[in-house]
């Protein structure tokens, strides 16, 4: 089995925490059927999508080096990305949602390996390599939209999410990987659909990521480009599942104006979608991602982006308005009477950073037990601490290596041993170290000298809030784990021979020498012990048509049954004997 990964210079620029999602294609797995599967999907969306799809797919399958009669490999696509400033690497299935977007940032696809089976060839809720390599891929040669990814990525990874949007995440990719299992009964999958749909109806209120995801799946997987009346589709999801890309151009579906608006409309994964956003050009996507960005806690800051990091109990950041960076998981606030945040606490291994680069001597080893300090103007005295020169630390008694006691405007008081202060590049103090001190408010001991020396941060105000940490290698990598994995599916001896005879009817045609004999032989093989598979005789039907012998009559005549047996794929061999036509 091959262990490496492919790799292009975007990917060696990522950061550790992104690179443990990554996984080799391992190439080699990729089954006779599973490049049969590839090729009918292929072959029938560039068909149909030459029609309907935004003008930059067809040129974005040439551009970025997919291929309809094979499967990609990442080694050929990252040779070819990299001309357009672009990479892509596989892992396995989904990904949390925030690592998912700071890939984007990087200008790197993820793309899932697995290929969905012959039975959901049409559509699957699972990401599979035809969704990402077929559907995404293509698309970012359009210069404009490639740059809304971009920017989407980075404003995503930001969002604040919540523990109920991992609940969610790990119930919808545990459902996906079930409903693309062999051998998993309809109890398993039954439960599973239950769990998801228990937990869309809990009513919460939507998370930063939630909002977002709208978006994302609205525009990035399902979007509409151009009028309401003629749109084209440009979304990955339509333009990798050859069912949903026939569906969504019919009355059916309804077809919205793309506003901010679809950041309230809900999804179901599994479903073909009732209604569809048209944007009238790739420019208006921008435009409503930063309409949504201006609403987040990244700008807003204050005690609203606050309370979202104490809610979602996930590593998150605040920024002060000295620069200071605050990361760790945020547990307490304090407000005043107009709300303004005071006070505030986080729990376990915290940092302290200014422009995303940890502060020497302020990582986890420091503040391993949390970090506390309150906010605000000191009662009394116009000028804040941050602004400060020495000589007016000096007027208010702020001498190092002596005992000070002062007041905030809000009623918290300090009192201990100054050591030291911290400036930025600006000049404005950041931070005060204090030893042997007290921190009360109300009776409330905030912080005691038996919990070490104190370090307070400066800032009158929270100008930003956001997910992850200032410094990415601030916080030691926690190995990736979810709670369910991809399952692999076992090859029974029947399914064996099939698979080798899907792969003697590949070798024929790309071999361009077609043997009847051999043909006749598979032929028969399949019709007595492999009475279900349809895609194999259309490959062989699609070699021996034109010749109108006796055996391609044979062979479309078995076609005929097998869809009058099985009407549920009448329509894909119907598609299929087209394109062969």
């Amino acid at each position: 089995m091959s262990t490496t990964i492919e790799s292009n210079p975007l990917l060696d620029r990522l950061p550790p925490h992104l690179k443990q999602y990554i996984k080799p294609q391992n190439y080699e797995e990729y089954t006779s059927i599973n490049q049969a599967v590839w090729r009918y999907v292929m072959r029938k969306n560039v068909d149909y999508l030459a029609k309907v799809a935004h003008e930059s797919y067809l040129d974005g399958l040439k551009q970025t080096g997919i291929s309809i009669d094979h499967i990609p490999s990442m080694y050929g696509m990252n040779r070819i990305l990299k001309e357009i400033g672009w990479a892509a690497v596989a892992v396995d299935g989904f990904i949390p949602p925030n690592a998912f977007m700071e890939f984007q940032a990087y200008k790197v696809l993820v793309i899932a390996s697995d290929i969905r089976q012959l039975e959901n060839i049409e559509y699957t809720p699972a990401p599979d390599i035809i969704h990402e390599g077929a559907g995404h891929a293509p698309i970012i040669a359009s210069p404009d939209y490639a740059e809304y990814l971009r920017r989407f990525g980075e404003i995503g990874a930001k969002a604040i999410s919540s523990a109920h949007d991992m609940n969610m995440y790990e119930a919808v990719r545990e459902l996906s990987i079930l409903k693309e299992a062999e051998g998993v009964s309809k109890e398993k999958i039954k439960q599973a659909e239950q769990r998801v749909e228990e937990l869309q109806n809990k009513k919460v209120n939507p998370s930063e990521i939630a909002l977002i995801r709208n978006l994302h799946w609205w525009t990035v997987e399902y979007g509409l480009i151009g009028s309401l009346e003629d749109p084209k589709i440009y979304g990955a999801g339509l333009l990798s599942s050859i069912g949903e890309s026939a569906w969504c151009m019919t009355d059916e579906v309804k077809k919205l104006p793309y506003t901010i608006d679809a950041i309230y409309q809900e999804f179901d994964i599994t479903k073909p979608q009732p209604q569809l956003y048209v944007t009238p050009d790739f420019a208006y996507l921008m435009k409503v991602l930063e309409e949504f960005a201006s609403t987040m806690a990244v700008r807003k800051g204050g005690w609203r982006g606050l309370k979202k990091l104490i809610e979602s109990k996930q590593i998150g950041t605040i920024e002060l308005s000295t620069g200071l960076q605050i990361s760790g998981i945020f547990t307490r606030m304090i407000q005043n009477e107009d709300n303004e945040v005071i006070y505030f606490e986080t729990e376990g291994p915290t940092t302290l950073a200014y422009r995303e680069k940890e502060l020497i001597g302020h990582g986890t080893i420091r503040h391993f037990n949390g970090f506390r300090s309150p906010l605000g103007k000191l009662k009394g005295i116009n000028l804040s601490i941050e602004n400060m020169g020495p000589r007016d630390l000096q007027a208010y008694n702020f001498y190092d290596g002596k005992p000070i006691s002062f007041e905030f405007e809000s009623g918290i008081t300090v009192n201990g041993l100054n050591v030291t202060g911290l400036r930025n590049l600006n000049g404005k103090l950041m931070l005060i170290q204090f030893t042997n001190c007290t921190v009360a408010y109300k009776g409330e001991i905030l912080f005691s000298p038996d919990m070490g020396d104190f370090d307070m941060a400066l800032g009158q105000e929270i100008l930003s809030a956001f997910a992850g940490a200032a410094d990415y290698l601030s916080f030691k990598l926690e190995e990736h784990v979810i709670s369910s994995t991809t399952i692999k599916q076992t090859v029974s001896e029947t399914e064996r021979n099939l698979l080798n005879h899907y792969k003697e009817v590949r070798d024929i045609r790309e071999n361009k020498t077609i043997s009847p004999k051999q043909l006749s032989e598979i032929f028969e093989e399949l019709c007595n012990n492999h009475t279900n598979d349809w895609l194999l005789s259309l490959e062989i039907y699609e070699l021996v048509y034109e010749d109108g012998s006796a055996f391609a009559k044979t062979v479309l005549k078995r076609l005929k049954t097998i869809q009058a047996l099985r009407p549920e794929i009448a329509h894909l061999i119907e598609n299929g004997i087209e394109l062969i036509h």
